[in-house]
């Protein structure tokens, strides 16, 4: 019983540790999982280019997604990555997300079960296993649905997604930020920013609710601003991606190249995408 799936990374218009509302928003770069079922009792994970890298969270979404529609199955399950780890573009939902479906099908059960709630079982996996603070539905929506959705995520609720048709810059340092390891007493401070942000967000203006994000984010996780301002004025939107280090920007393809040439002189690396509206597949 083998199965393969794919979830796109995303990048953050609504950082959800201030207020338990976030927002985020799917990019074209992708986590691969394959799940191979076994009758033997267990489930071991790997990662590849990572042999050091926790797995707890995949072998967790396994052994949920088997406990429910399956009969308690082990096996082994890898995922392969073009999203860097502990950047701040969701890397761990990504992950989630590709286990859960490459699960299901190897199981033959993907249609037992919506994608929404698919993503919700991901997201309890991510609780079980500590490697995150909100539960991260807000990224992990984004990377299961595709678009950009804004959620609660204290009670795990869609409140809007939309489609989007965005050019995305990306920019990320060489250092990793573990979102389980945020400031979270800090962001709480910045609770009134947040609720504006909430509010752009859900009446479609996501660009300001990014850059504003991003701004008070930044503030509070003591990352620099430098690469916002740099932003402001030529992009639609910019922001610290999640707990970073990542930032992304939104906007004309053109303005972003341009803005790809300042933040070159930064350490580390630049890439163009964008958004993706597929969500998570079966490969």
């Amino acid at each position: 019983m083998d199965g393969r799936a794919r979830a796109p990374a995303a990048g953050t218009v609504l950082n959800a540790l201030a207020t338990g509302t976030g927002s985020a928003f799917a990019i074209d770069e992708y986590t691969t999982a394959t799940v191979e079922l076994t009758d033997d009792a267990g489930v071991t994970g790997t990662v590849a280019a990572e042999p050091d890298a926790d797995t707890r969270l995949i072998e967790r979404c396994v052994e949920l997604v088997t406990d429910r529609f399956g009969d308690g199955e082990g096996g082994t399950v890898r995922t392969e990555s073009d999203v860097p780890m502990a950047s701040g573009l969701k890397s761990s939902s990504a992950a989630a997300n590709a286990t859960v479906l490459a699960t299901l099908d190897a199981l033959d059960a993907a249609d037992a079960i919506s994608r929404e709630d698919a993503c919700r079982l991901g997201v309890t996996a991510a609780r079980d296993a500590g490697v995150t603070v909100t539960g991260a539905f807000d990224d992990a929506s984004a990377s299961m649905l595709g678009g950009v959705t804004v959620t609660d995520n204290d009670e795990d609720e869609l409140l809007a997604r939309e489609e989007v048709d965005w050019d995305v810059l990306v920019w990320t340092p060489p250092e990793r930020s573990f979102s389980a390891d945020a400031d979270v007493a800090r962001c709480r401070q910045v609770a009134p920013m947040a609720e504006l942000v909430a509010d752009l967000a859900l009446d479609g203006d996501y660009g300001r609710a990014m850059t504003v994000n991003g701004l008070a984010f930044c503030a509070a996780l003591d990352f620099p601003t430098d690469p916002l301002v740099e932003a402001m004025g030529r992009v639609a939107g910019v922001s610290l991606s999640g707990t970073g280090p990542s930032f992304t920007a939104v906007g004309e393809r053109d303005a972003l190249e341009t803005l790809q040439d300042v933040w070159n002189d930064r350490e580390g690396t630049t890439w163009l995408t964008t958004t993706q509206t597929d969500g998570t597949r079966r490969i």
